[in-house]
């Protein structure tokens, strides 16, 4: 092996290897063990949450591989309709084109070019991860078996009735000309106004006071609401308006919707341009004025001098008007909620249009069911409740977008403004019986994206058709996801599978949190917080860093401030840490909290454990070299037992992390387990073995037979979290420890053996690791060399001590470094000597003559003294109520537990002098 870990010269070696040689595909044999991808966006790239995610699902297939299940992790990637669409009419807008100069099926086709050409990077990023999917099944959302899975659910739900086209309210983007889902608007405060505007009674008796945030909405009001027990209005219920500007008169009416506290306690009702008013209007039977164009811009419905205008020129033209008139009452600075498209930034406006809708509510009763009875279980189960309040209210599903990238819905119409439905063109005609000449017009929008996902866990598997991988791997094992898209993919998919399948999906619904910045803030570009899981594995210098963080801004005006923060906060740039030390630090992350909080301190802790791995293998490949490693006459040692008994438990540990999502836990045993005790302890004390001359041929064989099953079974623990260096190191120690195979991925993952569990021999070197530890903490308090040999006295020495003490003394005199070690006589007087207890034991460091006492107490003083004054000035500082009043309540708890720190390390140093004092010659 090589001197130094470096991932860079192993990680893509390995991964081509396991790839060329198939070794991620499903073996055929054992329970099968499925996994869908969350399909990410062929326009994307990997950012921290793809990453942390793709961790989870390749330890868990990892995991399930090397227990003999027969496991497929399905990748794939979204055809993301708006995103990609967007991507490719920004070229052209380059060239000077719109995608309305190419027509549909050229602009089709260009979106196709540039997904061959530029739809892959996620996909090689992926491989740097080390993504163990099987990329001989990789699918795309408008491949021609995805295509005919979606057409086919499509007519299969119209028949039924699940399916109808209507005009409601949609979430319409100005820009993009197209309904949006929910997920696609980011709703975000903003500073605005409030007008409170006056409604003139028709008869004249007065008026009426409503406050808006958008007063050019009121051209398009039908009505205002008032709350029914709101006493000043109740009198006025019935009773009409005259709505200015438009001179009509609308009616005033009484809903609980209206909150009494907000303005005036009158509300404007526009059904056509709001959510709630469409609502309501619906429940008063109020008519609908759709005032604005697919371009917010005011139509034929708006009064004369108001049409053709901007809804933002027009709201500003309103407010003059009535100001005019002297009927606006006053205007308020209000901060409000502003609906933004997440691709084109564009205020959403509520638009009244025609739009596919599925009928839900039938759909959505089995899968309520499924989570009540527990045929799904959530991970953490308290999100079950996020999903049933979601589905429990659940509305009808819009499903058309108005897109020319994306499954387009398989609807014709004739000229009469009949509609058919079917498969294909030809299958409408023979099914209704339409003439070859009556000419038909497919209908112009596409679906939404989330419809094709849906359908994901069977789509990907084959369906409609009923192939042997369908038949196998559904329902799916576990999906793994984000808790934000709880409500907008895994109900539907949920809901789709029981409709199409007649079975739940996926058995679990692993929720994990979203990946945050060390402070918890979310990472986005504007916030200058981004990091590339990429740059994490390869490093990155900071003059490119600066320039990935500031390049294409949506706010320019911000660059200065994230290249100041970025070059604060990596002066150096981003070392090189490799893949398995960002899988590590995303797996002790995983816990079940929902905001994951990444510091990249952590990632480089972790790369110091890799380098800790490493070393140690080096070693015992160094310790076993050319010696005899088969069956013989063995004679485990204490230390032998002793690692053995922590292997067992690491490894019962590591698997309840495993089977219960604990991923940190897992990882934390396993950290602990190399780190402390394998690598610090029984390293050191095989050393005390093998470089002994007192040591025969049985308990070497022993301790250098356990060193290698040690390591090897290790690397088969660590190999779902780590698998590049697991791999390397494998291919070396694999064999020696009598393994068979040419890669460590396919080797069952290792269990616990019954009886190696010992809580003797584990109490016993407790015992021994206890004694160590004391000798060591008195030989830094008293800043003795470590190289230097010192004799140790025990005082009150139990039956057991002494016993401990027989089988233990070559360990001891080892790893403490120590001369003579004896309990004292019966009788004889304790020595001036640093002290040190394990339970009633007590270790004596006889003192004289091993310390220079002059010389400790001068130092021990000017320690004193320093940490004297750290004190006081820290009680000062609490002292001052100024100080406790205004600080953070952290900074004074942390000023306190100082306080608490400097007394402690004072009495400890007080005491210790006073020892050494007592070793200087009177005056």
């Amino acid at each position: 092996m090589d001197k130094t870990y470096s991932p860079r010269d192993i990680e893509q070696r390995l991964y081509q290897r396991w790839e060329d040689d198939g070794r991620f595909r499903p073996r055929g044999t054992g329970t099968p063990y499925a996994i869908v991808i969350p399909p990410p966006n062929v326009t994307g790239t990997l950012h921290m949450g793809h990453a942390f995610q793709d961790t989870i699902m390749d330890a868990l297939t990892r995991y399930h591989r090397m227990r003999g299940d027969d496991t497929l992790w399905q990748p794939g990637t979204d055809h993301a309709g708006i995103a990609t669409q967007m991507v490719v009419e920004r070229q052209l807008n380059a060239e000077g084109r719109t995608r309305h100069d190419l027509g549909r099926e050229a602009f089709i086709d260009r979106v196709w070019r540039w997904k061959e050409e530029s739809g892959g990077t996620i996909a090689r990023q992926m491989r740097r991860l080390g993504a163990s999917v099987d990329w001989s099944r990789d699918r795309f959302t408008m491949d021609a078996g995805l295509s005919q899975a979606v057409t086919e659910t499509f007519v299969r739900l119209h028949e039924e009735g699940l399916i109808y086209r209507g005009k409601r309210l949609v979430n319409w983007d100005p820009v993009l000309h197209t309904a949006l889902s929910d997920l696609e608007v980011l709703s975000q405060e903003e500073s605005g106004h409030l007008w409170h505007l006056r409604y003139p009674l028709a008869d004249g008796s007065g008026h009426l006071t409503v406050a808006t945030t958008r007063p050019e909405t009121m051209l398009g009001d039908t009505a205002v609401a008032v709350h029914p027990e709101d006493e000043r209005y109740r009198a006025l219920v019935g009773r009409r308006v005259r709505l200015p500007l438009a001179d009509r008169e609308i009616p005033i009416v009484a809903d609980e919707f209206v909150d009494r506290a907000f303005g005036s306690g009158c509300v404007k009702i526009t059904p056509a341009h709001d959510f709630n008013d469409y609502e309501l209007g619906q429940r008063h039977g109020l008519p609908l004025i759709n005032l604005f164009d697919a371009s917010a811009v005011l139509t034929d419905a708006a009064p004369p001098a108001y049409r053709g205008l901007d809804r933002f020129e027009a709201r500003r033209r309103v407010v003059a008007d009535l100001e005019s008139l002297g009927l606006v009452e006053k205007i308020e600075p209000h901060t409000l909620m502003v609906p933004r498209g997440d691709r084109s930034n564009a205020v959403i406006e509520p638009w009244l249009t025609d739009q596919w809708y599925v009928r839900i509510a039938p759909l959505a009763a089995p899968a309520i069911a499924a989570v009540e009875s527990g045929r799904i279980r959530f991970v953490p189960e308290n999100w079950d409740r996020t999903y049933f309040e979601w589905m429990r209210n659940i509305k009808d599903w819009c499903i058309s977008r108005q897109l020319w990238w994306g499954h387009r819905i398989p609807a014709w119409y004739a000229a009469d403004g009949s509609v058919y439905v079917g498969r294909s063109e030809a299958e409408v005609r023979a099914r209704h019986g339409l003439p070859a000449g009556l000419a038909l017009r497919q209908d112009e929008d596409v679906l939404d994206t989330w419809f094709s996902s849906a359908l994901w866990p069977f789509s990907t598997l084959g369906w409609p058709e009923r192939t042997p991988e369908l038949a196998k791997f559904y329902p799916t094992a576990v999906l793994v996801t984000g808790f934000d898209i709880i409500f907008f993919w895994v109900a539907r998919m949920i809901m789709m599978g029981l409709k199409f399948m007649g079975e739940v999906p996926f058995r679990e619904v692993y929720v994990h949190g979203l990946i945050r910045d060390a402070e918890g803030q979310k990472m986005s570009k504007s916030k200058g917080n981004v990091l590339d899981p990429l740059d994490l594995i390869d490093g990155i210098d900071l003059e490119s860093l600066v320039q990935k963080r500031t390049a294409g801004l949506m706010q320019p005006h911000l660059a200065k401030g994230i290249e100041k923060a970025t070059r604060k906060q990596f002066p150096d740039g981003i070392a090189p840490y490799g893949t398995d030390a960002l899988r590590f630090t995303f797996a002790s992350l995983a816990t079940l909290s929902r905001d994951i909080r990444f510091d990249v301190g952590r990632i480089e802790g972790y790369r110091n454990f890799c380098n800790k791995l490493w070393n140690a293998a080096r070693f015992v490949l160094l310790s076993v070299e050319g010696q005899d490693l088969g069956p013989g006459e063995e004679q485990p040692s204490l230390a032998d037992r002793w690692i053995r008994s922590r292997l067992a438990a690491t490894l019962q540990a590591t698997r309840a992390g495993f089977e219960a999502y604990r991923f940190d836990l897992a990882a934390q045993a396993l950290y602990e387990f190399t780190w402390y005790e394998f690598c610090d302890w029984y390293l050191e004390l095989s050393k005390a073995v093998l470089q002994s001359d007192a040591a025969g041929a049985a308990e070497r064989r022993a301790t250098r037979r356990t060193l290698v099953g040690t390591l090897e079974a290790l690397l088969r623990a660590l190999h779902p979290l780590m698998p590049f260096i697991t791999e390397e190191i494998w291919q070396r120690v694999g064999p020696l420890a009598g393994r068979e195979g040419s890669t460590v991925m396919l080797q069952p993952w290792p269990e616990a053996v019954a009886g190696e569990r010992d809580a003797a021999v584990e109490a016993e070197m407790r015992w021994v690791m206890d004694f160590v530890l004391a000798v060591r903490q008195i030989r830094g308090e008293m800043d003795i060399a470590p190289s230097r040999r010192f004799d140790v006295l025990l005082a009150q020495a139990s039956p057991t001590d002494l016993e401990r003490l027989a089988r233990g003394r070559h360990w001891l005199e080892r790893l403490a470094n120590l001369g003579a070690l004896r309990p004292l006589a019966a009788g004889e007087p304790e020595p001036e000597a640093a002290v040190a207890l394990l339970g009633e034991l007590r270790i004596l460091v006889p003192m004289a003559g091993l310390i220079d006492a002059a010389a400790e107490a001068a130092r021990l003083e000017k320690r004193i003294g320093k940490l004297r004054q750290d004190l006081a000035r820290t009680e000062a500082k609490l002292a001052n109520a100024s100080f406790v009043a205004n600080a953070p309540a952290a900074v004074v708890e942390q000023e306190r537990t100082r306080v608490a720190e400097f007394g402690r390390e004072l009495a400890g140093l007080e005491a210790q002098l006073a020892r050494v004092r007592r070793l200087q010659p009177a005056p």
